[in-house]
């Protein structure tokens, strides 16, 4: 017998956080019985459904890094039909989710599996993974904002981790283009981090997660990663 929400979470539904939120609202159903927070499945006896369609173990699992593209959301669906990143792995035989968020208007490295277990891991604010950003902002940032950038800024929800701010120039916009680092993943955190001292993001591009490197991928390509990158990655989140 296992957790329901770890068998969905085997299953490649999502986390194990997301698939107790989903039991919470009602969608799981045990053998017809509407499920509850707590159950446990026997996987080779119990039917479970999600909105009516039953799971099944993927033995396989997959991570997908993609280029999404501005003006993509990062969800399965949106009430305002506008494109997802699921539109650009629809054909693909998994169930996939994607690995935390980029917002509308930024761009970048974002990863998609079917592992849900990997997914809670990498997400999850104790392993603190990296993700290193390359930012074009209003104006130009002093040494002062810069050093409030690196070693923390006061938010609504409380003080940013240090982070590590390089490779500033001045853009070709007039504004000034740099590359920061941080390990936290709170919503839309650098683009609040730079209002906070005063500037307005004008563009935003994920490089970088732990050790993937988005390299030559152009917007809306994405490819499986390989053997090594996927070990360098799981080295990333060791319990």
């Amino acid at each position: 017998m296992v957790r329901l929400q770890k068998y969905m979470a085997d299953c490649g539904v999502a986390s194990r956080r997301a698939c107790e939120e989903i039991i919470a609202a009602g969608r799981v159903s045990v053998n017809g019985i509407p499920a509850t927070l707590g159950m446990s499945v026997d996987p080779e006896r119990d039917r479970v459904t999600l909105d009516s369609k039953p799971l099944s173990l993927q033995r396989r699992h997959v991570v997908i890094m993609l280029y999404k593209p501005r003006g993509v959301v990062s969800t399965s669906e949106d009430e305002r039909c506008r494109k997802t990143v699921q539109e650009f792995v629809k054909d693909l035989p998994y169930r996939l989710y994607n690995v935390g968020r980029l917002d509308l208007n930024s761009e970048g490295l974002l990863l998609l599996t079917n592992d849900g277990e990997l997914a809670n891991l990498l997400m999850h604010p104790r392993y603190g993974v990296t993700k290193t950003y390359r930012v074009v902002c209003d104006g130009t940032l002093s040494a002062g904002e810069i050093a409030l950038l690196t070693n923390g800024v006061e938010l609504e929800d409380g003080m940013t981790a240090p982070a590590k701010v390089t490779n500033i120039r001045r853009s070709t916009t007039g504004g000034t283009a740099f590359s920061i680092t941080i390990h936290e993943g709170r919503n839309r955190q650098i683009r609040r981090m730079l209002e906070a001292v005063g500037h307005r993001t004008l563009r935003l591009k994920r490089e970088a997660y732990g050790p993937l490197q988005l390299g030559s991928m152009r917007p809306g390509e994405w490819r499986y990663l390989t053997d090594g990158e996927l070990e360098a990655l799981k080295s990333q989140v060791k319990r």
